[in-house]
């Protein structure tokens, strides 16, 4: 943790990346506890060591890992940490690099720090380094307003927002998961959990040509996937919802069920819809253990799958994606706080009925 002063309202805060930023304290949100978020200010960083930049925060993007570490059921975070690791950002000092990035440039920040040197790096997967830190989670992340992360990490767009920019990263989960169960055109495909991930899910889905079902607690949710992606099996949660799926789609129960709950009982549940053969992909993550029944996993030779995070590839794709038009994520943000506001809006955020399908934090 970096060193803190108690907040105050008049603190002498960096509004802008003028000169002289160096000198003054920056508003960083610290979660300090389960429940317990606290603004704060803290120095900006002096300078950026070698091979990496410097970068004012503009905008964060609310995860439900973050609304998970709020209720204390992140199993990869320890407490106090600085949330923050979807993030659009702009340059403020930067060396001579291979990329070409200069101050100014707006940029998505990928968060996943990784060795380049372990068995999964080595086989390009460094979303599953073995000593993998994430921004926010296992590390200090982006909740304030300058930070120092490494060039290679940066993905830059001429045309995008820092708005669009800081969904990037969620995208990216939805763009890895997507690849991880190879849909075909054509192909089944319900969707558990309608928030921000499980949306990049169904937009990735989309774009493979998948036919949807979605499946959500929260009505809100289940409109807007009708209304924005035009999906029309959306059904209520509960106990029944396997059956009335099975009666929607007959003969074509799906063959690729993503399960994006973070939800035990959820995932669980989710071997109940899946087809003769098909796969089940677990994007969620929850501190608990999953079962299920083996003799059915055997009969019906079923494939499990997990996700975690994205690749850079998927960074760029996306950007590209966005930046053509044919990813469109401006319905996305429904709610926006600023530091002031984040402690009262973030414990409205997390309770169910909240309306929330994307928040960011303006810094």
């Amino acid at each position: 943790m970096p060193n803190s002063l108690p907040y105050t309202a008049g603190g002498n805060w960096l509004a802008t990346p003028a000169a002289g930023w160096q000198n003054a304290f920056m508003k960083t949100v610290v979660l300090q506890e389960p429940g317990k978020l606290l603004v704060t200010e803290t120095e900006p960083p002096a300078e950026a060591a070698e091979g990496e930049a410097l970068v004012r925060v503009h905008r964060v993007g609310i995860c439900g890992t973050d609304l998970h570490a709020y209720r204390g059921r992140q199993p990869f975070l320890e407490y106090p940490r600085i949330l923050g690791h979807e993030l659009g950002v702009e340059i403020l000092e930067i060396g001579e690099n291979a990329a070409g990035l200069s101050p100014g440039d707006l940029c998505s920040v990928e968060p996943y720090l990784n060795c380049n040197d372990c068995i999964s790096c080595r086989g390009g997967r460094p979303n599953c380094c073995t000593r993998l830190e994430v921004l926010g989670v296992h590390v200090d992340g982006g909740m304030r307003e300058i930070i120092s992360v490494p060039v290679g990490k940066l993905h830059p767009s001429g045309k995008l927002s820092t708005d669009q920019l800081a969904l990037v990263e969620t995208l990216g989960i939805g763009s890895h998961a997507v690849e991880r169960a190879g849909l075909e055109q054509g192909e089944s495909v319900l969707v558990i959990g309608c928030g921000p991930i499980g949306l990049s899910v169904i937009q990735f889905a989309q774009l493979a040509g998948a036919n949807l079902s979605v499946v959500d607690l929260d009505p809100e949710r289940l409109r807007f996937c009708r209304e924005q992606f035009n999906i029309e099996n959306t059904l209520t949660g509960g106990p029944n919802a396997a059956e009335e799926l099975a009666d929607l789609l007959g003969d074509n129960p799906p063959t690729a069920v993503f399960d994006v709950t973070g939800n035990a009982k959820s995932m669980m549940q989710s071997f109940r819809y899946i087809a003769q053969g098909g796969r089940i992909i677990f994007v969620g993550i929850v501190m608990d253990d999953i079962s299920f029944y083996d003799p059915d996993f055997h009969r019906m030779e079923l494939t499990l799958l997990a996700s975690r995070n994205s690749r850079p590839q998927d960074f760029q794709r996306i950007i590209e994606g966005m930046e053509s038009g044919a990813i469109d994520t401006r319905p996305w943000i429904t709610h926006r706080a600023g530091c002031e506001d984040l402690v009262e809006s973030f414990a409205q955020w997390v309770e169910p009925g909240s309306g929330v399908v994307k928040a960011v934090l303006e810094i």
